[in-house]
């Protein structure tokens, strides 16, 4: 029987500092300038495909907040339910009255959202900026930081195979990694391309 070892680095907790920007670098910009109290506008939206990154900069700016800062935060509002939305109507409200702030994100820009004809208005009043996906080159960049981060050596060998056989999001490139650790400590083997092989067969992908 092996034993698993639990010497395995944590996963980070969302920031600003940790977001993969890629061609995002001025919607990151603005939400830390909000979370921060820097931007003039009190509402920003953001949209974007699943794995886009729109949940990491939410929850970034919510552990980021200026005391004293209210902030309203809403991830996912094509899925908000009537109550919900009207919740959100009443916040961006009371933000443009009392100089708070609403961050709110979805899959979609405002005007294409199945809610209340109102709230999607309030949602473009202010700043709308869409993720756009990060390139292959992004996402190796952030296999080999994070590889470096575990105290791993990544080959680029291994991060083209993980790149071609696996969802390209980073949620299952990271999960994919954190499987990496976790077999080569277990089986005392460096990460190679056989490794990688045996590890992912063995979690049945």
């Amino acid at each position: 029987m092996q034993q698993l070892p639990l010497a395995i680095s944590p996963a980070r907790a969302p920031t600003f500092g940790n977001f993969v920007e890629g061609a995002n670098a001025e919607a990151l910009l603005r939400v830390r300038e909000l979370a921060e109290g820097r931007l003039r506008e009190t509402v920003l939206y953001l949209w974007g495909e699943a794995g886009s990154g729109r949940s990491h900069l939410l929850r970034a700016a919510s552990a980021a907040t200026a005391p004293g800062r209210e902030l309203v935060v809403a991830d996912d509002v094509q899925a908000l339910d009537e109550p919900a939305q009207i919740a959100l109507f009443n916040a961006i409200n009371l933000a443009r009255e009392s100089r708070g702030a609403v961050l709110a994100a979805g899959n979609a820009p405002p005007g294409q959202l199945p809610l209340r004809e109102d709230l999607r208005s309030r949602l473009g009043w202010g700043l709308v900026y869409q993720l756009k996906a990060l390139t292959d080159e992004d996402k190796a960049r952030h296999l080999r930081a994070e590889a470096e981060r575990r105290g791993l050596r990544l080959p680029d060998e291994v991060i083209r195979y993980l790149l071609s056989r696996l969802p390209r999001d980073l949620p299952s490139l990271n999960a994919a990694l954190e499987l990496l650790d976790r077999y080569s400590l277990s089986h005392q083997r460096h990460i190679t391309l056989p490794l990688v092989r045996d590890a992912l067969k063995a979690d049945g992908r």
